[in-house]
């Protein structure tokens, strides 16, 4: 049975040819997509489609015998369903008439199954990453806020205490100056009072001459 006869085969119950081949082109469609992707299409009592990965290998080839080196590659895979495998194997009768052949899937089946699941898990495990990363930058940004800031009251508290040093080593230097000045000052009154010595001299030797004009008159 090829594609045309399947539509052909379904037409009557979708309600004509070009319903039947909208809705199988559709369901196939889906299956190769979901499978490229990644994801495994699940269809209870039929099988499964999922994709497998060949890493690189060496084989034969058929005709020459020649080993030749198969590069990695993926490839798709049907496993069939345990109800298929039963009425291919004549261990389950196969219904008549329109009946459907393989179980109906259980309700809640139809949301994606396993993929879905393994996505939702995958989704959430990215947006706590997601969360976790912006924490993390928050925090480093608010530690980065707090070291400037001390860096910045470091410098500000060494800046101030250059000022206090500035300040009294002027201080210091406007007394020593003051103290220069007044010693400065004082100094011609020691110079003045060397002067007056001569006076004590003139006094001395007029007492010896007082006392010399006296002996001789005696």
């Amino acid at each position: 049975m090829n594609k045309a006869q399947l539509v052909e085969a379904i037409a009557d119950k979708l309600g004509g040819r070009q319903q039947a081949a909208e809705a199988v082109d559709a369901v196939l469609d889906a299956i190769v997509r979901a499978t490229v992707a990644g994801d495994r299409v699940s269809v209870t009592g039929f099988g499964s489609f999922e994709k497998v990965d060949r890493p690189a290998r060496y084989t034969r080839n058929p005709q020459t015998g020649e080993r030749v080196r198969v590069k990695k590659t993926s490839v798709p895979r049907f496993r069939a369903g345990q109800g298929f495998k039963d009425l291919v194997s004549g261990s389950k009768k196969l219904p008549r008439g329109g009946e459907v052949a393989v179980k109906k899937a259980p309700k809640g089946s139809l949301t994606g199954g396993a993929a879905a699941t393994v996505k939702k898990a995958a989704a959430k495990k990215t947006t706590a990453k997601k969360a976790t990363a912006a924490a993390k930058k928050t925090t480093a940004r608010k530690t980065t806020a707090k070291k400037t800031t001390a860096t910045a009251k470091t410098s500000a508290a060494k800046k101030t205490t250059a000022k206090k040093t500035t300040g009294a080593a002027k201080t210091s230097a406007a007394k020593k100056t003051t103290a220069k000045k007044a010693t400065a000052k004082k100094a011609p009154a020691k110079k003045a009072t060397a002067k007056k010595a001569p006076a004590k001299k003139s006094t001395a030797r007029k007492t010896t001459t007082a006392k010399t004009a006296t002996a001789r008159k005696r």
